[in-house]
């Protein structure tokens, strides 16, 4: 790549940040334009100034790494750093850069940030094949149990815990999640959360709705093969013959 590499530095611990930007400061073409000790207030620095390269601590407060790469829409280069190397295969999988596993050497820093510098200079169509696109494909992929889920509208964040979640609504390419912080939109299938929410709490009613069955209050005949399921905040959701199959079990 032509010019300096723009890298931003994302650690709750402001020892971890000042060793990488100590290691970053005798590389040559490196340009440190931000520093964060949280996902929320990276995002907004992210979007802003459009970096490169992120080095991005996996655990942190409020939401980790991994939940930040979800809401970005400038998508850099990343190289993870963390203290827990049970990450590591999952950060591989997503086509991370590169791992760095505290506490890390100078040398291993450099490292990473060469494979960094041959990335970013790889023709942009190679972007689809790499990145951050490829994580969040990964991130899609993955089989794990969805906790919490997080949203954004602009530059703010919203995790909501999937417990406070009443129900979620298909829209089109987009899913309305509402809960108990209110209506956000989110840029995922229903068939993802068909998947990664809890299916002992969760249950696609129909094609429209997966809902929370703990939220519902009764349900109701509403034509020969349909039903009204009544929610405790006094909505009334279709349930469709196969979604009425599906509570029954349940029930």
């Amino acid at each position: 790549m032509q010019g300096k590499m723009r890298i931003i530095i994302i650690d709750d611990e402001p020892l971890a940040r000042e060793l990488v930007r100590n290691y970053l400061s005798d590389l040559p073409g490196v340009e440190i334009i931000g520093e964060c000790e949280n996902g929320f207030d990276a995002l907004k620095v992210i979007q802003e100034l459009k970096p490169d390269l992120l080095f991005l601590d996996i655990q942190m407060p409020k939401i980790d790494g991994f939940e930040l790469l979800e809401v970005l829409d400038h998508k850099p280069e990343i190289i993870f750093t963390t203290a827990f190397d049970q990450y590591a295969i999952r950060a591989f999988e997503m086509n991370a850069v590169d791992y760095l596993l505290k506490p890390f050497s100078k040398e291993r820093l450099k490292q990473a940030f060469e494979k960094a510098k041959l990335r970013l200079g790889t023709p942009a169509q190679g972007m689809e094949s790499r990145g951050t696109p490829s994580l969040l494909k990964h991130l899609e992929e993955e089989k794990k149990v969805l906790e919490r889920v997080i949203t954004r509208l602009g530059s703010k964040i919203t995790v909501i815990p999937v417990e406070k979640i009443w129900y979620i609504e298909s829209a089109d390419d987009y899913v309305m999640i509402y809960s108990e912080f209110g209506n956000h939109l989110k840029e995922k299938t229903m068939q993802y959360f068909e998947e990664h929410l809890p299916s002992e709490q969760f249950i696609r009613t129909h094609r429209k709705y997966i809902v929370n069955i703990n939220r519902i209050k009764s349900l109701e005949l509403y034509s020969k093969d349909s039903y009204l399921a009544f929610l405790q905040t006094g909505e009334k959701l279709k349930v469709s013959s196969e979604g009425y199959r599906r509570l029954k079990e349940k029930f």
